[in-house]
């Protein structure tokens, strides 16, 4: 694929855009006619900018309201496309974008359509110009790629193509199939854009809620595989509309945007081979597969009275030290096959993050098949690396900077059986008990800003190959939190990410206590949370009203000996289809807190009780 993004989907002046799109290695831009009006330089110079960077203008549009107006009206039009033709030299773009018309003056007929699309395009062949027609979802008579394609074919000119949009495409519920029947040469160009799924008005999810693919709910990789079945060679171009895009830097928004182009291209070949001719599937520069299975260790920075408050809560949830490093200020605590590394290690990274941030999770390690792989499957996707110097017979951990600052690690197996801390690490000499509950990290959910949200979602779905789920709505007392989960096939990975607009909301709280985005909550599932919860101390667990258990007994039938258990112990309880879940939050640390869960059958997290949860810590 050629990669291409719309100007209209960077921040900034024209100039800024192309700059963005340069350096985050597009080959292509089309310039939305705004930017271009709003540029305080000829077009002449907008074709010099482009140049200068090795960016191609593959287009200018859209071109709006032409076809099918009544005569009086079309001599205007004509004379303006001449207009735009003169444009288009300046620039040095040999393509025009046409909009289905949305003028209450449009006249409702497909013929009249193809006849001015015609008469457009031989104008256009006198100056060796294209042209690509594209049915807006809410175009007043032609809404749909279905009728733009049979009034490209009626129009019948080399010089004519059709443009396909896909969101266009599924927010009018389009079909797939009828792209097979689209040759690929009267395609002038293909514009990909996701989006979650929301029942709205569609201009208003159009101009507000489009993102890169990878990062929505549209089948974008189906579309562009029945797209290059086609025969399609040109330009694959992002065309998003969005809010966060037009408030974010140009720089990090274009990076994403060639992220996901990247992301989807690997997809649509990985799974549809055949679309490819063999010599050019050898030479395809695919990326290694991602390769994450598990949590291997969880490290939190942390010094002084601070890791005497944290070491105290992390006691009281069970976790004994079982390890120092052999080298560094270093300890290892554990519980089950949950490991959590507490560093103190003066001018380390982790000293750094705590500095910046408090006592808060510096690093994320995750168990994989490869973990060599899984840096270069980063590099790949250009998520930064960073470089460790590990001392004589320290065991070499690579791994890549993380969304919100923290490190996240690659750890692979070892032969024998042995884990990363039977090498960088020294056993104590009073062994660790044999637990009584199995536990194990049920999932890690960070707080982030809402500018981060959509670059989050590509980076869990991009590098680690996760399931991102829809959105969804959790109440706080002081505002809506938004909350997205990564889950892996297996749902040994599940991490959920939140953020909010309001300053005051739970997951703005602990941004402000922690100086940033990071992770706010470690969920650890427990194998018989009732006995457990039994041996804990109250005091580290968070207080729940009871006016929380007079609703629950109304609304589950509770045996009595459950519900006081509930009651007694600050439990939580939902329940689905399925089954049940009961869960207990611990109070937070510098906005971090733990929770201890227990499931049975039970795929949630809890939703309904997120506000209680949420009420109680705004209490502390």
């Amino acid at each position: 694929m050629k990669h291409a993004i719309a100007s209209v989907c960077l921040s900034g002046d024209l100039r800024q855009k192309i700059e963005a799109a340069a350096a985050a290695g597009f080959s292509g831009i089309e310039i939305f006619e705004n930017d271009l009006l709003l540029f305080d330089q000829p077009p002449q110079v907008v074709k010099r900018i482009a140049d200068d960077h090795g960016i191609a203008i593959v287009a200018l549009q859209p071109f709006r309201d032409f076809e099918c107006m009544p005569a009086h009206l079309m001599a205007r039009n004509l004379d303006r496309a001449q207009r735009k033709f003169d444009v288009m030299d300046a620039l040095g773009t040999s393509t025009l974008f046409i909009c289905s018309n949305v003028s209450t003056q449009t006249i409702d007929s497909r013929a009249l359509a193809s006849e001015h699309l015609h008469t457009l395009a031989k104008l256009a062949a006198e100056r060796n110009l294209q042209l690509g027609y594209e049915a807006l979802a809410w175009g007043r008579y032609v809404s749909r790629y279905e009728d733009a394609w049979e009034i490209v074919k009626q129009a019948d000119h080399p010089h004519l193509g059709i443009v396909l949009d896909s969101f266009h495409l599924f927010a009018r519920g389009g079909d797939l199939s009828l792209l097979a029947e689209i040759p690929g040469d009267k395609i002038t160009l293909v514009q990909i854009a996701d989006a979650p799924w929301l029942d709205m008005d569609v201009l208003q999810w159009s101009r507000h809620f489009r993102c890169f693919p990878g990062q929505g709910d549209l089948p974008v990789v189906a579309f562009m595989q029945k797209v290059m079945q086609t025969g399609y060679d040109g330009y694959v171009s992002h065309e998003i509309f969005n809010d966060e895009f037009r408030s974010s830097p140009g720089t990090s928004t274009a990076q994403d945007g060639k992220r996901s182009l990247l992301w989807l291209e690997d997809e649509v070949i990985k799974s549809t081979p055949d679309i490819l001719a063999p010599p050019l599937l050898d030479q395809h520069n695919f990326p290694p597969s991602p390769s994450v299975n598990d949590v291997e260790f969880i490290e939190f920075a942390t010094a002084g009275d601070s890791r005497k408050a944290l070491l105290a809560l992390i006691q009281a949830l069970g976790f004994i030290q079982t390890h120092q490093h052999r080298h560094k200020d270093v300890a290892l605590f554990r519980n089950g096959d949950v490991s959590l590394v507490l560093n103190q290690e003066p001018d380390s990274f982790a000293q750094n993050h705590y500095l910046v941030h408090g006592t808060s999770v510096c690093a994320i390690a995750y168990q994989v098949e490869n973990a060599e792989d899984m840096v270069r499957r980063a590099e790949y996707f250009s998520y930064p690396g960073f470089a460790a110097h590990p001392e004589n017979g320290e065991m070499r951990i690579p791994g890549i900077r993380g969304m919100n600052g923290e490190l996240v690690y690659f750890v692979q197996a070892l032969a024998a059986q042995r884990r990363f801390f039977d090498v960088d690490f020294m056993p104590l000499e009073i062994p660790a008990p044999t637990p009584a509950y199995a536990m194990r990290v049920d999932h890690i959910t960070s707080g982030i800003a809402e500018s981060e949200f959509l670059s989050t979602s590509l980076f869990y779905r991009a590098l680690f190959g996760l399931d991102i789920a829809q959105p969804q709505d959790l109440i706080d007392p002081h505002g809506l939190i938004v909350s997205r989960t990564a889950t892996s096939a297996d749902k040994k990975i599940r991490l959920p990410f939140n953020m909010s607009r309001s300053g005051n909301a739970s997951t703005e709280r602990f941004r402000q206590n922690h100086a940033g985005s990071g992770v706010q909550h470690i969920a650890l599932h427990c194998s018989d949370i009732l006995n457990y919860v039994k041996h804990l101390d109250p005091s580290v667990v968070l207080p729940i009203p009871q006016n929380y258990y007079d609703d629950l007994d109304a609304r589950y039938d509770l045996p009595d000996e459950l519900a006081s258990q509930l009651r007694r112990y600050n439990l939580l309880y939902d329940e689905s289809q399925t089954g049940h879940f009961i869960h207990f939050y611990t109070k937070p640390i510098n906005g971090l807190f733990f929770e201890i869960v227990q499931r049975n059958q039970y795929a949630n997290y809890g939703e309904a009780n997120a506000a209680v949860r949420m009420a109680a810590q705004a209490r502390l």
